[in-house]
């Protein structure tokens, strides 16, 4: 975030309370609140083990079954519900005995099941929801998944301001006041940015394949101004992200130069620079429009879905999620804490 706009916002967080951000759609009637960073993991339809990388870890997923099986997934303590996932495949020996240690030393009637293949993202939601599960992980990273959400009219999606960035960022569900609130699950958050997305619209994300075959290659840092001569690059003009750079580079010719640059960085005379190659993705160019929006948001539509992607205005961490129900126990909102009160 530039230093002016973090005055302006801290500036104007006395005279506006709720800023809109904008609305997102969901088809299916289930949310996806994560790491937007994140979706690159995303197997949709898949199971993790066809979408693995050559260099990825191959790991197996588990089901708690047996006549303790609630309370055995309950008191053991490492994932929400009665699914374990992502357990790396090395290290199973070795958890599946401490699973079995735990229910022993607590006279529990239970026991792990792997499943035959890897349980995809898509079903995770599914399965999350149908049990009432407040969230599920990927690869260790908490995903919030949220039910029974309107499906036919897009959900308005505003954010309040906090001492330091946002307050809390609210997904309207309904018209009515809330009567009482349920607290989810967490989102777990690296890359200082949320996605909320309907889950069936994710099967058709693409995070980092260019869908054009084009790439951006950008640089910034103390010594920019002497590696845009060095390389005849100039400035982009790129709203809210005006770096020194070349754009619509053809993939091979933008690889070239970002193989050029690391090479620079670390030749003789030794300059201070960082680079990024950012391949034109739906998250590349959702991310464009983020930049360049007054409040950091912006939405993209993905599969007759309208996913919006968002900055956390406060970097990473993690971010609890409640839903908001009337007085007839209807969801009316979810909303996701980001500064607590104090």
């Amino acid at each position: 975030m530039s230093v002016l706009r973090w005055v302006t916002r801290f500036l104007d967080c006395t005279l506006v309370e709720d800023v809109v951000l904008g609305a997102v759609t969901c088809p299916s009637g289930e949310l996806v609140l994560m790491d937007g960073g994140y979706l690159g993991l995303w197997s949709g339809n898949r199971s993790p083990d066809d979408t693995r990388q050559p260099d990825g870890i191959a790991a197996v997923d588990f089901e708690v079954v047996g006549r303790d099986a609630v309370a055995a997934a309950e008191s053991f303590d490492r994932q929400s519900g009665q699914t374990l996932y992502d357990i790396p495949q090395d290290k199973v020996p070795q958890f599946t005995a401490c699973f079995d240690g735990h229910c022993r030393e607590r006279g529990l009637e239970a026991a792990l099941r792997p499943f035959g293949r890897q349980v995809s993202h898509r079903d995770r939601v599914r399965r999350a929801v149908a049990a009432g599960d407040p969230d599920f992980l990927i690869s260790g990273v908490p995903v919030v998944p949220v039910g029974n959400v309107p499906s036919t009219r897009p959900l308005p999606v505003t954010a309040a301001r906090g001492q330091w960035g946002w307050r809390q960022i609210r997904i309207g569900l309904g018209d009515q006041a809330a009567a009482e609130s349920r607290q989810l699950g967490s989102i777990g958050v690296d890359y200082a940015r949320f996605v909320f997305a309907d889950a069936d619209s994710l099967a058709d994300w693409v995070h980092d394949d260019p869908i054009d075959g084009l790439a951006d290659v950008v640089f910034w840092g103390k010594d920019e101004a002497a590696i845009a001569e060095e390389f005849g690059a100039s400035r982009t003009g790129t709203p809210g992200d005006d770096h020194y750079g070349w754009l619509n580079l053809p993939v091979g010719q933008a690889s070239e130069r970002a193989l050029a640059l690391n090479e620079r960085r670390n030749a003789e005379p030794r300059r201070m620079f960082a680079f990024d190659v950012r391949p034109h993705s739906h998250h590349w160019k959702v991310m464009t429009d983020v930049r360049a929006a007054e409040h950091e948001a912006a939405t993209i539509t993905i599969a007759g879905a309208d996913i919006m992607m968002a900055l956390t205005s406060v970097g990473d961490g993690f971010f609890p999620v409640h839903l908001d129900l009337d007085a007839s126990g209807v969801p009316t909102a979810v909303r996701i804490t980001i500064e607590k009160d104090s």
